[in-house]
């Protein structure tokens, strides 16, 4: 006997029902609700003159678009810039647009720091040292670099070496040091200027030493650290009165970083003595 197998039909497939379009004015009402949610400040004005432009230039859709968009995220963009640069605490306004690349231009190599203004060694999580006398422009430079940085999506944080452990021995005193370490933590370029510009206060803060290499530390290895000294790596151990610390910040901050030695004039010293030849002659 055979036995017939029954046709398998397919279940009717299910169709999606088509929203009829929104009269304009109710459109109109819908976008600027969005774009509030969204948080994107458009007002009504803003809106109606994108659409009378559109409409009245034949502009795409594409084109339509980026119109209503491209101001509010140029705005947004300047106010994160703007926010990470405030955020940096940058002591001085000097950019590498204002720098003067003449004055020690056999001695400061501007191809490399712009390479450097890319951020890709923040991207790597490397280190970079800069080493000099005093009156170069080792500030200028780092803090000119430092706001680059900020401009390109970046977070910074500038210090000098004191004032960075004035603030961990205060932490340290009621008992926030652990948070505070983490806030030097979490920022993609940590930069210590003046490291050896005084001498550590160890009278005052006996654990000066150690308290810089907890940040150095907390750091190690993936967050990137800038160093501006003018202290030869030779006289750290001197410098930091511990030679197996100094030995262990030369690993950590040193080891496979980018270190450039500036030995060029004193721009200041050259300044002041223009000043004084100026003074010295008087009134013409």
């Amino acid at each position: 006997m055979i036995k017939t197998m029954a046709k398998k039909t397919n279940p009717p497939r299910k169709t999606k029902a088509t929203k009829s379009p929104l009269p304009p004015a109710d459109l109109r009402a819908k976008i600027l609700e969005h774009f509030q949610t969204l948080r994107v400040p458009m007002t009504e004005q803003q809106l109606d003159d994108a659409l009378a432009r559109a409409e009245r230039e034949g502009l795409s859709h594409l084109q339509l678009v980026h119109d209503l968009i491209a101001d509010q995220a140029t705005a947004r963009r300047q106010r994160s810039i703007e926010r990470r640069i405030e955020e940096a605490c940058f002591r001085d306004s000097g950019t590498l647009e204002s720098f003067d690349w003449q004055f020690n231009a056999k001695a400061i190599d501007r191809a490399r720091i712009e390479e450097l203004a890319s951020g890709q060694f923040v991207r790597r999580g490397e280190n970079l040292v800069k080493v000099g006398q005093s009156g170069v422009g080792k500030s200028h430079l780092i803090q000119g670099l430092g706001r680059r940085l900020c401009q390109i999506g970046y977070r910074v944080r500038y210090t000098t070496s004191a004032n960075l452990v004035k603030d961990l021995a205060k932490s340290r005193a009621d008992d926030t040091l652990t948070r505070r370490l983490r806030y030097y933590g979490r920022f993609d370029l940590l930069i210590i200027d003046e490291f050896g510009f005084e001498k550590l206060e160890r009278i005052d803060c006996p654990q000066a030493a150690n308290l810089l290499y907890k940040v150095i530390e907390v750091r190690y290895p993936r967050r990137s650290i800038a160093l501006v000294t003018n202290v030869d790596f030779e006289a750290w151990n001197d410098y930091l009165g511990d030679p197996p610390l100094a030995m262990a910040f030369l690993d950590r901050v040193v080891d496979g970083a980018i270190v450039l030695k500036i030995e060029g004039k004193s721009y200041r010293a050259h300044r002041a003595q223009r000043l004084d030849r100026k003074n010295t002659r008087g009134p013409s």
